[in-house]
């Protein structure tokens, strides 16, 4: 996303306690370069892993750590420096620091703003897995995104991957360029949200046909990409219905999910959430399903395997891209494909009559993995993406999809 939006705007950064800290000096610095000004509040936790002084270099600015501070409080004190700038975000976000805003705690200098501040706040979340599961953690970032004529609270990430502790899941702090672009996002808006007012519904996810009680056909997808586009669509003020085959994912902050299992259940739950202004078709839908289905499980017979008549499951994105009173705005596809990416993939923009085609190639361990190498077909063109973590692609296919919607 263009970054013109935060030239002379003015971000006051919390910085929190945890290993991802170093990354608040990455996200100061291209905040500088974009035209931002910067001023800072370290707390004690985060001062263990980056320096004041490293801060104040870079943002120019001194560093604010205490609560009670006499010569702050007569040059800009902290309910004033709370009302100074124009977003306030927390990198890293950690569970205590969310804690303490969802539930009216101020016992420092960062709860203390982020209670008197008139200003959104964006939640850079960072901690281990397991803690970022937590229901309580899930339950206080929903509080915060929820009060009732709060200004209001974004969350960008948290990414997947490989953590300090040596464990593996959802909890890495999103990477500076990607809290970036989400500032970015966030002042571009009429108010700060450059999706408000629209909804979106995505589907992700493998479906699953039974064949009879046990067994059944589907396939390798995680769900991940599409789990991370619903996620970044909801941070650009979307309101989002996820519809979701079988996986094992937690539900991105500020989404509505449906569970479904069939090829026929997401079409259905697809036309259930119409109308809405975007659609963004990311699950792996099985093609086929069996022609009738066993009562009891199938057992093996001396004649060999059962032979399995199979039927053509709905088309859900041909479906809903057709011309009609309730066709999102702008429906995007996706073409997993591991052989002639762009033949396939443009032949199915045409067959299915969709408006975008994010084609991927899937044969180079895609499925399950946090990293993804995209291209996104238009009627006009094509724009590759690099191989990059799928929370990445998700948001710069929700900025691109923003400004599709502001042009």
């Amino acid at each position: 996303m263009s970054t013109a939006a935060l030239s002379g705007r003015k971000i006051l950064l919390i910085v929190g306690g945890g290993i991802a800290a170093y990354k608040a000096l990455e996200l100061v610095r291209l905040l500088k370069k974009s035209g931002a000004e910067v001023m800072s509040v370290l707390t004690a936790a985060g001062a263990e892993f980056v320096t004041p002084m490293s801060l104040a270099a870079l943002t120019g600015h001194p560093v604010r750590q205490a609560l009670f501070m006499p010569e702050d409080e007569t040059s800009m004190g902290h309910i004033e420096l709370s009302r100074w700038a124009d977003l306030v975000v927390v990198a890293p976000a950690t569970a205590g620091l969310i804690a303490k805003a969802a539930n009216g705690f101020a016992d420092d200098l960062a709860s203390t703003t982020l209670l008197a501040t008139d200003k959104r706040v964006l939640l850079a979340p960072a901690m281990n897995v397991r803690m970022w599961l937590h229901p309580a953690v899930q339950a206080n970032v929903e509080r915060l995104k929820g009060f009732d004529g709060f200004h209001g609270v974004a969350v960008v990430g948290p990414d997947e991957g490989e953590m300090a502790c040596g464990e593996f899941g959802p909890g890495r702090m999103a990477e500076p360029a990607a809290i970036l672009d989400a500032i970015s996002g966030l002042l571009a808006g009429p108010d700060g949200r450059p999706l408000a007012g629209r909804s979106a519904v995505v589907t992700a996810g493998p479906t699953f046909e039974p064949i009879d009680p046990v067994r059944g056909l589907t396939n390798r997808s995680s769900g991940k990409q599409g789990y991370a586009i619903a996620g970044a669509l909801a941070a650009l003020g979307a309101k989002v219905t996820l519809i979701s085959g079988p996986v094992a994912l937690p539900a991105p902050v500020g989404v509505d999910r449906v569970w479904v299992e069939t090829a026929r259940e997401m079409q259905a739950a697809v036309k259930a959430a119409f109308p809405a202004d975007i659609a963004v078709m990311s699950s792996a839908v099985a093609d086929w399903r069996v022609d009738g289905v066993a009562s009891g499980k199938i057992k093996k017979a001396p004649g060999g395997p059962p032979s399995l008549p199979l039927i053509e499951n709905p088309d859900i994105l041909a479906d809903i891209s057709k011309p009609g009173k309730d066709r999102p705005k702008l429906v995007v596809g996706f073409a997993a494909e591991t052989s002639d990416l762009e033949t396939n993939a443009r032949a199915k923009l045409s067959r299915k009559g969709c408006d975008w085609i994010v084609g991927n190639d899937v044969s180079d361990e895609v499925f399950g993995a946090d990293g993804n190498a995209v291209t996104l077909f238009t009627r006009d063109g094509a724009d590759s993406w690099p191989r990059q973590s799928k929370a990445e692609v998700a948001r710069k296919l929700a900025a691109r999809i923003a400004e599709h919607f502001k042009a």
